[in-house]
């Protein structure tokens, strides 16, 4: 074979191999946790040997043995006229003070929790307070200090597609299991458990199944990057598409429901549809357009008392950034407004409307039903 087609070929399977193990490790060929972008060439400088995987073994087991002693198994028992049902989950321990998140759906009408810990102590919790929008619940046990080992949250908004995630939880009342994957996609939406949708949700392929509720998702420093909280499908077991609430998330919501009893959401007041070709048509839209495109701006709230339009026959409005920061969709935006704003708070939208660029100051307020 004619030297240069070997060489070339022999590149292209060390290539493909890198790209393989780095995927598995997340760390040798793909970018790092803080979110660097990937440049396209591999270094060929690394080697696959058994050093390498021998490695990712001991990175992998490394994680579980520091993050299963904050990883929690919680029974949740309830009284329906006279009789007792259950449910089981998973938590993870937040700080010293014995706060534990959890989703929602977990404790949900629970008159009895019981937490079971890495080491072996049983204890009862406390209902601290639980947020169904976003699937969210915190938890408080009264044990000392030395049998606490709190996770450290991660920033989900480093996060990029192919990170290499991590799930410790209870699937199947399988204790303390740990499933591995990769970070699938970014900036999906899930239904809440009230009329909203949770924005800015992670989707994994980690294996995650009933009794992984609550538990965390991990990146390769051990940080809680999101909460596992549903599954695809409708048999209630992993498919390969796994969704999580995201850290950054998380963390401001169990600290308002931890020092104020609940949490506070922003509102537009806007309805939206998708940026379709139809609608690209329609109004003579740049066919690479991204946004959220209003449907509606309902009167006396934010967006229309800002001046934003609801869809017309010659004109549509479609929000492409808010403070600046490109949004691609409405999960994007809903995600954007849960973990970056507050009601009170004026953001800058950008409006493309007929071919104009526009800024817009809106004054959010407090989700209606929330008062």
């Amino acid at each position: 074979m004619h030297t240069g087609i070997r060489n070339w070929l022999r590149r292209g399977i060390v290539g493909l191999t890198l790209l393989v193990i780095g995927v598995m490790i997340g760390t040798v060929v793909l970018p790092s946790a803080t979110g660097a972008a990937f440049d396209g060439a591999f270094n060929n400088s690394y080697e696959i040997n058994g050093d390498l995987i021998a490695e990712m073994e001991r990175t992998y087991a490394d994680i579980y043995n520091r993050a299963a002693p904050a990883v929690v198994s919680i029974t949740a028992l309830m009284e329906d006229e006279g009789q007792f049902g259950g449910a089981t989950g998973s938590g993870f321990v937040m700080d010293t003070e014995g706060h534990i998140v959890t989703n929602y759906h977990v404790v949900e009408q629970a008159s009895r929790v019981e937490i079971n810990m890495f080491d072996g102590t049983r204890v009862l919790a406390e209902i601290v307070g639980t947020d169904p929008d976003s699937d969210i619940a915190v938890l408080k046990v009264d044990v000392g200090q030395d049998r606490l080992r709190p996770l450290p949250f991660g920033d989900s908004d480093a996060l990029t597609v192919g990170q290499t995630a991590l799930a410790i939880g209870n699937p199947f009342a399988k204790d303390w299991t740990l499933t591995s994957g990769i970070i699938s996609a970014l900036n999906r939406s899930i239904v809440g458990l009230n009329r909203y949708s949770i924005g800015g949700v992670i989707q994994t392929d980690a294996a995650i199944n009933p009794g992984n509720s609550g538990g965390p998702l991990l990146n390769l420093k051990g940080e809680v990057i999101g909460i596992n909280s549903q599954i695809e499908g409708g048999l209630r077991q992993n498919a390969g598409i796994g969704f999580a609430v995201p850290s950054n998330l998380v963390k401001r919501i169990a600290q308002e429901i931890i020092t104020e009893g609940r949490v506070h959401y922003s509102f537009l007041g806007i309805s939206s549809r998708p940026v379709d070709l139809d609608l690209i048509e329609q109004f003579d839209l740049p066919n690479n357009i991204r946004g959220v495109a209003v449907l509606e701006a309902t009167e006396k709230y934010p967006a229309a008392a800002a001046g934003i339009q609801t869809l017309g026959n010659a004109s549509i409005d479609i929000i492409t950034a808010i403070n600046g920061r490109p949004i691609r969709d409405f999960d994007d935006m809903i995600g954007y407004l849960a973990i970056h704003t507050t009601p009170g708070e004026t953001v800058v939208l950008t409006i493309y409307r007929q071919g104009q660029i526009l800024s817009i100051p809106v004054t959010l307020i407090e989700r209606p039903g929330r008062q």
